[in-house]
């Protein structure tokens, strides 16, 4: 409702009064005196009924600086349980609230600030339970001006929904006696004279949105209050036209078709910048079974219309399938660098969210059409929070930093939720709309361009998508809620509660995956990002929701084995496949062995954490340090189903806990620190199956998970990697990942694979060998992760000569060889040189050469040249020899030469 002061203008935010849930004395409460509150906890969502602990206000004001309804002034920090926030009972489940001296003092707020309304959500002392308007919205109650004002007191929210030839009663009442009038449409239907209240009641036989106004009139001052009555038509059946799909559907440059599925809804009306916001009857969509659409004509073309469907009168809802979308709250805080042009939001004619629709729009040219991902065994994933991935928070901006991450030598990107979330800075697991990426990244052209040079540079792209739950805004659970903030019983895609009684377990509103309405939406998703934004696989979030079975206390963790979710999983995988053969699909699951085996093994990837163990190797401890949680043949899982990692978005960082709580010098020495660091890297990707790296973990990222709160954004330091250290650590990252992207035969699920880095194998040593499943490949790593320098019993598959990874230098070692291992480091051996020059590319390199060293393949050194030219000129037996090449820069290469 607005009102409007004849002396005095100012906008007052279209708020719901809730007279039945709150009541006020006095009732027409102003900025400058006080007002007592009286909550009846029997009304709205009843959340605090008949609780009888201590029950707190948190409480704001909306104010004439406040940009939206859910902008609070002047509010505690949620859970403050001073006094000044206490209620007092009374009896009968209402509580009563005094707030004193007066409104402006109890609040703090400032001369010259306009307050227009108080905000309460009334919860218990330890925040468990919450009293709140129906529909779980915040509690508004109007401050008025000083003086005359007037308001609707029956109906007290707006719009109000009529059908056509309904009566309508209407009470309205003033704070001082003055002459009352009613107006629908601009005709008087009531008047009364010296008076605080008036009464009418209406026959509305007009289709489609009618305009009530209350006026009070003293002397000079007129004041006023308005609602809106949306009076219904009969909707009209007619057949679907063939191929049109929900959402919205372009037909031609000037035409569009819109479909909405709605089960059970009567009505749907289609308002927005095409008819003035304005239930219009031409307007209101046909039916075809659950089916509403709409065919809407003579648009512009490359014009942007914003648009909203009005279900039943009542329920507002933005296309679900939009690719766009408008937010009122959020959009102005979104710079123009980050998404330039954005369409304004229809302020004052809109409610909540709306979505857009534009014919003509020029398709994006890819410039890489058909990219073929890596095998999964081979995934070296890099996950990536846009927003703290660059300063700019942009896809644009990630765009810019690929050729970082390729030449890291991952080989696939994985990024946190894109798609349409509440608010603007999150984590994304908020999500409200599936088939628009979040403007504060950017445009869906520029999410097309950051996809298009991953593909270019040879990256893989994975989204993280959260189908266990949305929020909200999500027009899927808006038509069909209840009172109290939960989702209808008869809500197609939604559970009434989830199945999870843990609440840790619990968020949004819990999607029911045995709806056949959910499964659609979930098969439309998957198919939809494939095919518009070209992306190569899934990480699906929190996959033990997927299912109606119930997991209670008895299994706090919803670990137990649930053959309904392992059902739904595997149809949705297969769902994923159909439409793209070899797409990625991660479940973060982290269930019972049983289950993620079984899920494993029809092709289905799972998370496998194992922060816990690396972040205590990473400081120094053995305790609870073993690795062998990560390797899917010591864990009892198909080979190449985990995708491990050391740190994801969800954990620690092992460097944080490394500088905070490191053994020694650990936490003091950042060059020890990064060592350490580079040893857990190479007992994590020389480990055959698919691996995770959170970003900027390849520079040793020490910033808490939980600075500025757990999701609240993080420092973006770009300047680690010119520290000679932290570069140091992201050279070792490289060179391991280029070892098991040059020798996938060896570092592959099918190789021969034993390791030792259990806790007792720390004071001696850990190790890991590795035989290629063609037996002509090894590979040794030995780990020394205390602060002592060791000598190291190694184990060797054979004798002969072997070569130090990192600098090609070859030895001659026997099957058990003492090698000693500097502390907080380590040493990779092959039998085979990694460095591929023939003797002529060493000729003909532009470097200038110092020194040839020409070793017998036990490792004895031969002879030393100043130039491999003559090699041709000296006498040696047959046979194979190494050649190591010194060039004036400093730098070495190796290759093997047959004479």
């Amino acid at each position: 409702m607005k009102k409007l002061y004849s002396f005095f203008f100012f906008l007052i935010l279209i708020l719901p009064l809730s007279a039945q849930i709150v009541t006020t004395t006095p009732a027409f409460p102003i900025q400058n005196a006080a007002v007592t509150i009286v909550f009846d906890a029997t009304q709205g969502t009843q959340g605090l009924k008949d609780y009888t602990g201590d029950v707190y206000a948190h409480t704001g004001v909306i104010t004439d600086k406040s940009t939206s309804s859910s902008d609070w002034k002047y509010a505690p920090t949620w859970g403050n349980n001073s006094s000044k926030y206490k209620l007092t009972s009374l009896g009968n489940n209402k509580w009563q609230l005094s707030i004193t001296p007066d409104i402006r003092s109890y609040y703090g707020v400032p001369a010259g600030e306009t307050i227009k309304k108080m905000v309460f959500v009334f919860r218990s002392s330890d925040n468990s339970k919450e009293g709140k308007d129906t529909g779980s919205k915040d509690i508004f109650v109007d401050v008025h001006e000083a003086g005359l004002t007037v308001r609707f007191d029956t109906p007290s929210t707006s719009p109000v929904v009529v059908n056509n030839g309904q009566s309508l009663s209407m009470t309205a009442s003033s704070s001082t006696a003055a002459t009352l009038k009613l107006f629908v449409d601009g005709t008087q239907i009531a008047s009364q004279s010296n008076a605080t209240s008036i009464s009418a009641t209406h026959s509305f036989t007009t289709v489609g949105t009618s305009t009530v106004i209350v006026s009070a009139e003293s002397g000079t001052v007129t004041v006023s209050d308005t609602i809106t009555v949306n009076v219904l038509g009969t909707t009209e059946n007619a057949t679907l036209p063939a191929g049109a799909k929900p959402g919205i559907n372009y037909n031609s440059d000037t035409e569009a078709t819109l479909v909405l599925q709605a089960p059970n809804k009567n009505t749907v009306y289609v308002i927005g910048d095409f008819n003035d916001w304005k239930l219009v009857p031409q307007y209101q969509l046909k039916k075809d079974g659950e089916y509403f659409w709409i065919k809407l004509t003579g648009l512009t073309v490359g014009q942007e219309y914003a648009f909203q469907y009005v279900v039943d009168g009542s329920i507002y809802i933005a296309d679900p399938y939009a690719d766009k979308l408008l937010d009122p709250w959020n959009d102005s805080y979104i710079p123009s660098s980050v998404y330039p042009n954005l369409k304004k939001y229809p302020t004052g004619k809109a409610e909540g969210i709306v979505s857009v629709l534009q014919t003509g729009q020029a398709a994006y040219n890819w410039q890489v059409s058909n990219f073929t991902g890596p095998n999964k065994d081979q995934l070296i994933v890099y996950e990536m929070l846009v927003r703290d991935f660059t300063s700019e928070h942009t896809f644009k901006a990630a765009q810019e930093k690929v050729s970082y991450i390729k030449s890291l030598g991952v080989n696939a990107v994985e990024l946190m939720p894109i798609n349409e979330f509440d608010g603007n800075s999150s984590w994304g697991y908020n999500p409200s709309f599936y088939f628009a990426v979040d403007k504060y990244y950017g445009t869906k052209n520029d999410m097309k361009a950051f996809v298009d040079e991953c593909h270019k540079q040879g990256l893989a792209v994975i989204i993280d998508m959260v189908l266990n739950h949305s929020y909200g805004q999500s027009p899927f659970y808006k038509l069909y809620a209840d009172a109290d903030g939960t989702p209808s019983a008869n809500n197609p895609w939604y559970n009434k509660t989830s199945n999870i009684s843990n609440p840790s377990l619990s968020w949004g509103y819990d999607f029911n995956h045995e709806s056949t309405y959910t499964r659609a939406l979930v098969d439309s998703v998957a198919g939809y990002w494939m095919n518009e934004y070209k992306v190569d696989g899934f990480r699906y979030d929190f996959t033990k929701g997927f299912s109606n079975t119930i997991h209670g206390t008895d299994d706090n963790w919803a670990n137990r084995y649930d053959a309904a979710r392992i059902a739904n999983l595997k149809r949705m995988a297969s769902e994923v496949w159909k439409r793209k053969s070899g797409a990625y699909v991660i479940c973060e699951h982290l269930a019972e062995t049983s289950e993620e085996s079984e899920l494993g093994s029809a092709g289905i990837m799972l998370w496998r954490n194992m922060n816990n163990a690396y972040c205590q190797t990473a400081m120094g401890f053995s305790t609870e340090g073993s690795f062998t949680g990560l390797y899917a043949g010591t864990s009892s899982m198909p080979a190449g189903s985990l995708v491990g990692y050391m740190e994801s978005h969800d954990e620690e960082r092992t460097s944080y806990k490394a500088l905070t709580w490191g053994d020694g010098t650990i936490k003091t020495d950042l060059s020890v620190r990064m060592k350490q660091a580079a040893t857990n890297a190479a007992f994590f990707l020389t480990v055959p199956g698919p691996k995770m790296i959170w970003q900027f973990g390849e520079l040793g990222y020490d910033i808490s998970i939980d600075y500025n709160g757990r999701v609240g954004e993080k420092p973006v330091l770009w300047n680690y990697y010119d520290d000679t250290a932290r570069k140091g650590l992201y050279d070792v990252y490289s060179k391991l990942a280029k070892l098991r992207k040059s020798y996938p035969d060896l570092i592959s699920s099918n190789s021969t694979f034993s390791w030792q880095v259990e806790t007792t194998n720390w004071t001696n040593g850990r190790f890991i060998t590795i035989e290629s499943a063609d037996k002509q490949k090894h590979l040794v790593v030995v780990g020394n992760f205390t602060s002592t320098d060791k000598n190291l019993t190694v184990t060797f598959p054979h004798s002969g000569l072997w070569y130090n990874y990192i600098t090609d230098v070859p030895s001659p070692v026997s099957t058990s060889q003492v090698i000693m291992v500097p502390a907080h480091e380590f040493k990779i051996f092959t039998d085979f040189s990694t460095l591929s020059s023939g003797i002529n590319d060493i000729i003909s390199s532009p470097k200038e050469v110092s020194n040839v060293y020409i070793y017998s393949v036990n490792g004895i050194l031969i002879n030393k040249l100043k130039s491999a030219s003559e090699l041709d000129n000296i006498s040696l037996e047959k046979g194979c020899y190494i050649v190591r090449t010194q060039y004036t820069d400093g730098t070495f290469s190796s290759t093997k030469v047959m004479k």
